[in-house]
Protein backbone atom coordinates (compact mmCIF):
# COMPACT_ATOMS: atom_id res chain seq x y z
CA UNK A 1 0.00 0.00 0.00
CA UNK A 2 1.08 3.55 -0.78
CA UNK A 3 0.76 6.26 0.85
CA UNK A 4 -1.21 9.27 0.12
CA UNK A 5 2.24 11.39 -0.13
CA UNK A 6 2.96 9.11 -2.99
CA UNK A 7 0.06 8.84 -4.73
CA UNK A 8 -0.02 12.40 -5.17
CA UNK A 9 3.69 12.68 -6.48
CA UNK A 10 2.44 9.37 -9.19
CA UNK A 11 -0.24 11.51 -9.54
CA UNK A 12 1.86 14.17 -11.20
CA UNK A 13 3.73 11.98 -13.00
CA UNK A 14 0.99 10.33 -14.74
CA UNK A 15 -0.06 13.14 -16.25
CA UNK A 16 3.16 13.39 -18.42
CA UNK A 17 2.33 9.88 -19.92
CA UNK A 18 0.47 8.65 -22.71
CA UNK A 19 -2.34 5.37 -22.11
CA UNK A 20 0.29 2.48 -23.34
CA UNK A 21 -2.89 -0.44 -22.79
CA UNK A 22 -6.22 -0.02 -23.71
CA UNK A 23 -9.47 -2.25 -22.59
CA UNK A 24 -12.16 -2.85 -25.48
CA UNK A 25 -15.27 -5.53 -25.58
CA UNK A 26 -13.05 -8.44 -24.75
CA UNK A 27 -12.44 -7.31 -21.31
CA UNK A 28 -9.36 -8.31 -18.82
CA UNK A 29 -8.01 -11.17 -19.96
CA UNK A 30 -4.78 -13.33 -18.86
CA UNK A 31 -3.06 -11.70 -22.07
CA UNK A 32 -4.18 -8.02 -21.07
CA UNK A 33 -2.93 -8.38 -17.51
CA UNK A 34 -0.11 -10.05 -18.51
CA UNK A 35 0.84 -7.00 -20.95
CA UNK A 36 0.14 -4.79 -18.48
CA UNK A 37 2.65 -6.82 -16.31
CA UNK A 38 5.36 -6.38 -18.22
CA UNK A 39 5.25 -2.71 -19.11
CA UNK A 40 4.29 -2.18 -14.77
CA UNK A 41 7.89 -4.42 -14.37
CA UNK A 42 9.67 -1.84 -17.28
CA UNK A 43 8.07 1.60 -15.65
CA UNK A 44 6.62 0.95 -12.82
CA UNK A 45 3.50 3.87 -13.65
CA UNK A 46 1.04 2.45 -16.51
CA UNK A 47 -1.89 4.39 -17.38
CA UNK A 48 -5.00 2.05 -18.89
CA UNK A 49 -7.50 3.71 -21.00
CA UNK A 50 -10.91 1.60 -21.35
CA UNK A 51 -12.55 2.38 -24.28
CA UNK A 52 -16.46 3.54 -25.04
CA UNK A 53 -17.11 -0.26 -26.06
CA UNK A 54 -15.65 -1.92 -22.84
CA UNK A 55 -18.46 -3.63 -20.67
CA UNK A 56 -16.74 -2.51 -17.10
CA UNK A 57 -16.21 0.81 -15.87
CA UNK A 58 -13.31 2.03 -14.40
CA UNK A 59 -13.76 0.77 -10.28
CA UNK A 60 -14.45 -2.61 -11.36
CA UNK A 61 -11.34 -2.88 -14.09
CA UNK A 62 -9.22 -1.03 -11.75
CA UNK A 63 -10.01 -3.39 -9.02
CA UNK A 64 -9.69 -6.47 -11.11
CA UNK A 65 -6.26 -5.10 -12.60
CA UNK A 66 -4.76 -4.31 -8.88
CA UNK A 67 -6.04 -7.20 -7.54
CA UNK A 68 -4.23 -9.94 -10.40
CA UNK A 69 -1.04 -8.29 -10.63
CA UNK A 70 -1.05 -7.07 -6.59
CA UNK A 71 -0.58 -3.55 -7.98
CA UNK A 72 -1.42 -0.15 -6.45
CA UNK A 73 -4.47 1.94 -7.06
CA UNK A 74 -3.24 5.50 -8.24
CA UNK A 75 -6.06 7.37 -10.10
CA UNK A 76 -8.84 6.58 -11.96
CA UNK A 77 -10.65 9.75 -13.90
CA UNK A 78 -12.99 9.01 -16.72
CA UNK A 79 -12.38 6.04 -19.05
CA UNK A 80 -8.58 6.35 -17.57
CA UNK A 81 -6.74 4.10 -14.74
CA UNK A 82 -3.42 4.58 -13.46
CA UNK A 83 -1.60 1.86 -11.91
CA UNK A 84 1.87 1.56 -10.08
CA UNK A 85 3.78 -1.41 -9.03
CA UNK A 86 7.36 -1.14 -8.04
CA UNK A 87 9.72 -2.80 -10.17
CA UNK A 88 11.39 -5.97 -8.87
CA UNK A 89 14.48 -5.55 -11.38
CA UNK A 90 18.01 -4.83 -9.37
CA UNK A 91 19.09 -2.49 -12.53
CA UNK A 92 15.66 -0.42 -12.26
CA UNK A 93 15.01 3.09 -11.83
CA UNK A 94 12.35 3.49 -9.50
CA UNK A 95 9.64 5.82 -9.71
CA UNK A 96 8.92 6.29 -5.67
Amino acid sequence: MISTKDRAKLRGLAQKIDPVVQIGKGGITPAVLQSIDLVLEKRELVKIRLLPNSLLDTQTAMTEICGGLGADPVQQIGSIVVVYKRSTKKDAKHVL
